[in-house]
């Protein structure tokens, strides 16, 4: 029985190649059993120096062509009972795991070190489980964080080519292609090797969010690897291929202009530039209907914006070329590219509507596409643009337009209506040349839109609301809108948004000058689910402030308590910028920061805000706060610091009161006297600022007060009444190490 027991097991003797310390008193050795494998507990087995395993011989010899060389061949220890094992003790214990049939997990952490030790023992089902792991993670469509980190990837494409394992590079190069932006971002990006970076970028599924991005990513890695020309083996000739092969994978034509221009400058990458501006400007003068006819194949080709199923967001920011025929080229399905009907839509293209026919529009979707950047493509029509998002990309979420003055509330209409998942929209253009006190708007424009009727809401009821761009349409899902420097937002405009957008929480309409106090107040009344709105230099007034301090029921009381539980707007409010916003005298200044005790994030500067107000604040939660040119005293600031510890960006420039001896404006009972470097020895006791700007009071002196308080000071800025000395400024930066910005207005600085 001994000598049948011995033919049927095997004893492997594994030595762990790291010293183990060992506890006294503890054995150096353990033997264990293949038997009762699924009890075996491997954080105590591996704090054994040596692990001895008793394992049945046959299922070694089945599993594993190591082992079946190694004990049915005619090697001395085909009939010995005992084999010594040279491996990575934990490695070993997880592939005998295998072997025996119990679950294994693959992970990136020990991916590499089994597939290793699965090749070197000849385990084909450990193989086939590496292979179909990394397959599945390749191939995922899963937007959580990597499986594989970068360094593990080049360490992976390394071994694969070594040990001439095929599907190793294939799957290398795919996973980087798909996950490219991320990539990008890596520090460990320059180091990936040459044929790697090249076959993930020749990759069908390489996933970028712009042309622009995939060129900046590889003039990173020529400048990194070129730098290293002298210590390496590379040569000129070498180089110059690198530098072929790569930029030719660039598709010049999608770049941005203002990217093109900027890298004309004497370079490798010049001619590249040159050839791309040119590019860019005779597409800028090809009307639709002749791309077809003017341009060749490989042309039409390389217009096309790069899109995969992995493709999550779509960046055409600062494409003057990009025009609807170049984005339906994009979502056309190769095979149709040079179809008739395809023909017959780009002439469609060029007439007086601009619009696409929906029955001649077989293209293709990408539902991963989530975001979608058109900003500064002045050429793009925006209503066939909205059809190709509404067919090609159906869980579009969020649309940046920016810097587009052809977009109007009737094309925001057509886009809440034909990509219902919208949440948020961008509509940003540049306010800075508008002077509100120069345009009247007694009776708010409506040009671009009929009056709609002004009947309160309650409840519901907006859901059976119709407006003139369309019958019925349903409530839209955006919750956050900017029209920031929008004049020609009219109240009409407003009021379809409030009346179909009552989800939002974001509101931004600096500089809508065009739109009256009491529109704003409407809308606010309507979307009670605001918490953050931007209305700076606007006409934002008593109204709008009414109506956010009016009590709304709590949807959380129960009527069985006998009563209704009531709040505000204003005590939900995390962000409110209302700055130069005159309309709003100080008693309604005083009400709105009584009730706004959650705000994180606070502008009102150019306001009639002073003492009263800021004592009434109540809130502790503030990061954010910019009381600028206002009439507030030291004392007031001081309470607010005081009571926010998290003050991050602190702007209190052109406050001429800050440090007055006197301050009795409030009609509270403070000190009539507040010492100037009081303030600063409160910032510093309180705070860790990462911006400022102080103005009137502030010194020398100011900054060695501050000092605790600005160890992470990134930007500052010193305006007229400050003064920051030479000396000031050659303390800087050892008093600030994490500074990256000065800025400093109607200072005398003498040059030695």
């Amino acid at each position: 029985m001994a000598s049948s027991s011995g033919d049927q097991f095997v004893i492997l003797t594994c030595t762990n190649l790291n010293p183990i310390e060992l506890d006294a008193g503890k054995d150096k050795e353990i033997l264990i059993s293949t038997e009762n494998i699924q009890s075996w507990d491997l954080d105590t087995i591996l704090h054994h120096q040596t692990v001895k395993i008793h394992a049945y011989r046959d299922r070694l010899i089945e599993q594993s062509s190591y082992f079946h060389g190694l004990l049915s061949g005619s090697f001395s220890e085909s009939s010995s009972d005992s084999v010594s094992v040279q491996w990575d003790l934990p490695t070993f214990m997880n592939i005998l795991k295998c072997i025996y049939g119990w679950p294994l997990d693959v992970t990136s952490n020990n991916f590499l070190s089994l597939f290793e030790g699965a090749l070197y023992y000849g385990v084909e089902m450990l193989i086939v489980k590496c292979r179909t792991w990394f397959s599945e993670v390749s191939l995922s469509k899963d937007s959580e964080p990597q499986k594989v980190q970068l360094e593990d990837l080049i360490h992976i494409w390394n071994f694969g080519l070594e040990h001439a394992s095929d599907f190793v590079p294939e799957l290398c190069a795919r996973y980087l292609a798909r996950n490219f932006m991320w990539a990008t971002s890596h520090k460990y990006f320059v180091k990936i090797p040459y044929n790697l970076l090249l076959d993930s970028i020749r990759h069908p599924c390489l996933t970028v969010e712009s042309e622009m991005h995939l060129s900046d990513a590889l003039l990173i890695w020529i400048d990194t690897n070129t730098e290293q020309l002298d210590c390496s083996n590379w040569i000129e000739d070498d180089l110059t291929v690198i530098l072929k092969e790569c930029v030719e994978q660039i598709r010049i034509g999608m770049l941005p202009l203002w990217f093109a221009a900027g890298k004309r400058r004497p370079s490798y990458f010049s001619k590249l530039a040159d050839e791309s501006v040119n590019s860019i400007v005779r597409l800028v003068k090809i009307p639709p209907s002749s791309l077809i006819n003017v341009l060749e194949d490989v042309e039409l080709k390389c217009l096309r914006i790069r899109l995969t199923e992995y493709s999550e967001k779509v960046n055409l920011c600062g494409c003057p070329q990009m025009t609807a025929a170049i984005l339906l080229l994009s979502v056309l399905d190769s095979s149709d590219l040079l179809d008739p009907t395809s023909w017959k839509i780009l002439e469609c293209l060029d007439k007086d509507q601009c619009r696409i026919p929906s029955s001649l529009l077989p293209t293709l979707s990408f539902e991963a596409v989530h975001e979608v950047d058109i900003s500064k493509c002045p050429a793009l029509h925006l209503d066939s643009a909205i059809e190709c998002f509404s067919k090609s990309f159906p869980l579009l979420r969020t649309i940046k337009a920016a810097y587009l003055l052809n977009f109007r509330t009737t094309t925001l209409c057509k886009l809440v209506q034909k990509c219902p998942l919208l949440c948020e929209v961008d509509l940003t253009v540049d306010p800075s040349p508008l002077i509100p006190t120069k345009i009247s708007v007694v009776s708010s424009s409506s040009s671009l839109m009929p009056p709609v009727s002004n009947k309160s809401i309650v409840g519901n009821s907006s859901l059976y609301v119709t407006s003139v761009y369309h019958p019925g349409p349903s409530l839209s899902n955006i919750t956050k809108l900017t029209l920031e420097g929008r004049n020609d937002l009219c109240d009409s405009d407003l009021e379809f948004i409030s009346k179909y957008c009552v989800s939002l929480v974001y509101l931004n309409l600096k500089g809508c000058i065009s739109v009256t106090d009491v529109c704003v107040s409407n809308l606010i009344r309507r979307c009670i689910k605001l918490h953050s709105i931007i209305v700076c230099d606007t006409y934002f007034g008593v109204n709008s402030v009414r109506a956010l301090c009016s009590e709304f029921p709590d949807g959380n009381s129960s009527a069985s308590h006998g009563k209704r539980h009531f709040d505000s707007l204003a005590s939900n409010l995390q962000t409110l910028h209302m700055s130069c916003c005159h309309g709003v005298d100080e008693t309604m200044l005083l009400e709105l920061m009584s009730q706004a005790r959650m705000l994180k994030s606070l502008c009102l500067s150019g306001t009639q805000l002073g003492d009263n107000a800021l004592y009434n604040f109540s809130g502790s939660s503030l990061e954010m706060l910019d009381v600028s040119n206002t009439m507030i005293s030291g004392a007031s600031l001081a309470h607010i610091v005081r009571g926010n510890t998290g003050l991050k960006y602190l702007n209190a420039r052109g406050c001429k009161n800050l440090f007055q001896q006197q301050s009795n404006t409030s009609g509270i009972d403070f000190s009539s006297s507040f010492p100037c470097e009081e303030i600063f020895v409160e910032l510093g006791r309180t705070c860790k600022l990462e911006e400022i700007a102080l103005g009137w009071g502030f010194s020398h002196l100011s900054l060695e007060t501050l000092k605790p308080a600005i160890t992470s000071l990134r930007t500052i800025t010193v305006g007229l009444g400050g003064s920051l000395s030479e000396d000031s400024l050659r303390l800087l930066p050892t008093t600030c190490p994490m500074l990256e910005s000065i800025v400093l207005h109607f200072q005398v600085l003498l040059s030695k």
